[in-house]
């Protein structure tokens, strides 16, 4: 039976030295590359491995948030409690709990919010419509 933990643990390795490696690898055959289409090709397959890497990073958090939250579950339910699952967007809010504790503890907080500001505005201001010329002089 093949379980998500067991499956962590076995490759792990490839997202903690194999994947990094190649990339390095990759880039290093973009620079030396003339060949449009191999370029486009490598280039590809490093966006497929950031992807990976970042993806593989955002799972093992939300795998430590459902950890923690099965263990008060547990301890609950020898109590005599119900068992209380969490809904995704619960688990969405503890993930961003936890950004933000990370974020404060490295300092990085400030800059994240106006970044994240900034970006807001930009797409507020792209959904804004287009001021209509005045044109009642030419009407009348």
């Amino acid at each position: 039976m093949l379980t998500v933990n067991r499956f962590r643990n076995r490759y792990d390795f490839l997202f903690a030295n194999e994947l990094p490696a190649e990339r390095e690898e990759l880039q290093k055959q973009v620079k030396k590359s003339k060949d449009p289409e191999v370029i486009e090709e490598l280039k590809k397959r490093i966006s497929w491995i950031d992807k990976q890497l970042k993806s593989e990073s955002a799972k093992r958090t939300e795998a430590a948030i459902l950890a923690k939250h099965k263990q008060k579950e547990r301890k609950a339910a020898k109590q005599g409690k119900q068992p209380f699952f969490l809904k995704k967007s619960e688990i969405r809010k503890k993930r961003l709990i936890e950004k933000y504790k990370q974020l404060k503890g490295s300092g990085k907080l400030e800059a994240f919010i106006e970044k994240r500001r900034r970006k807001n505005a930009a797409k507020d201001h792209i959904y804004m419509p287009y001021r209509r010329p005045d044109n009642t002089e030419q009407q009348m």
